[in-house]
């Protein structure tokens, strides 16, 4: 890697999180000139009380107008963001699920599920199961087939897509058959005590540090317990048997690379199938860089043909 490169992505790891100054950083991406050219449509669920909302983006207008008419059942990502479970909204990920629409040809349905510190988990989690269990349960405006939907997630919301898909396997309530990890926050240490060695190598100077998960982790946790429940750490689940076809993408500098690698390999060990693919020389967020830039337009090589296999199935 250049030194210049390594001067810039040094002086951008910094560590700590600031709450307000980091929410207030990533609202910077409302303002999307290009955002008037999405076809969007806003929608609730209810999470007992709470209406959960989910802003849905259509590839194309055809797919607008035929989404929610009857006897058509389209294919969805139902899409959780990321942001530490602290930062980033449905709003500051509008770009990244437009291009998702167009370049998959899918609806995606992206929930707005509640952050910490204010909501402490499992709210958020609740907040995206409850949207999983309508959508799969055909209880939303769109007609959906549960076969034709797929759950995903980057970062933190790749965390919320793997508790979900173990949580419905374990109340039973619905049965995910696809789900796809970007980069997956799924282990509860980010200290010298982590078992994964990405989390030295990549843990400083890669824009993600470890030492900001850290601080994520208290911000999301209850309490310092939540860190052993696997609803709040899935690689820590005991079980692993019957959970839905997995594409898992990983970045190569990322503090949070073996992890993800490590819970493919658990979920194929438990007789699941599973893709796991590293995206060689990206950082921790490439995911929300533009369509042009080659890391992107590999993992959605590597997502359309995991998700026209599933459809050819």
């Amino acid at each position: 890697m250049p030194r210049a490169v390594r001067t810039v992505l040094h002086a951008l790891s910094y560590g700590g999180i600031e709450v307000d100054a980091s929410r207030k950083l990533a609202d910077i991406k409302k303002m999307d000139p290009m955002r008037i050219f999405y076809k969007t449509l806003d929608a609730e669920v209810y999470n007992g009380d709470y209406k959960v909302p989910v802003r849905l983006f259509f590839p194309n207008e055809e797919a607008m107008e035929n989404g929610a008419a009857s006897g058509k059942k389209p294919p969805v990502i139902l899409f959780f963001h990321g942001g530490g479970w602290v930062t980033e909204s449905v709003e500051n990920y509008e770009r990244v699920c437009a291009r998702m629409a167009q370049s998959t040809g899918q609806i995606v349905a992206s929930v707005e599920y509640r952050l910490a510190p204010e909501y402490r988990f499992p709210v958020g989690l609740m907040d995206c199961y409850a949207a999983a269990k309508v959508f799969y349960t055909n209880r939303f405006l769109l007609n959906t087939d549960p076969d034709r939907i797929t759950i995903m997630g980057d970062s933190a919301g790749g965390n919320l897509a793997a508790a979900v898909c173990m949580m419905a396997r374990d109340r039973g309530e619905f049965f995910p058959k696809k789900q796809i990890l970007i980069y997956p926050a799924l282990n509860n240490c980010y200290t010298e005590e982590s078992p994964f060695e990405s989390v030295r190598t990549n843990g400083t100077g890669y824009l993600l540090t470890a030492e900001k998960m850290e601080d994520y982790l208290k911000l999301y946790e209850s309490s310092p317990k939540d860190r052993q429940n696997p609803y709040f750490a899935p690689i820590l689940a005991k079980d692993f048997r019957n959970m839905p076809d997995t594409l898992i993408l990983t970045a190569e500098f990322d503090p949070l690379r073996d992890e993800g690698e490590a819970f493919g390999k658990k979920l194929k060990a438990a007789g699941n199938r599973v893709e796991v693919h590293r995206i060689a020389g990206a950082f921790h967020g490439y995911f929300a860089l533009g369509i042009k830039f080659l890391h992107v337009q590999e993992s959605f090589e590597y997502m359309n043909r995991f998700l026209e296999k599933e459809e050819q199935e």
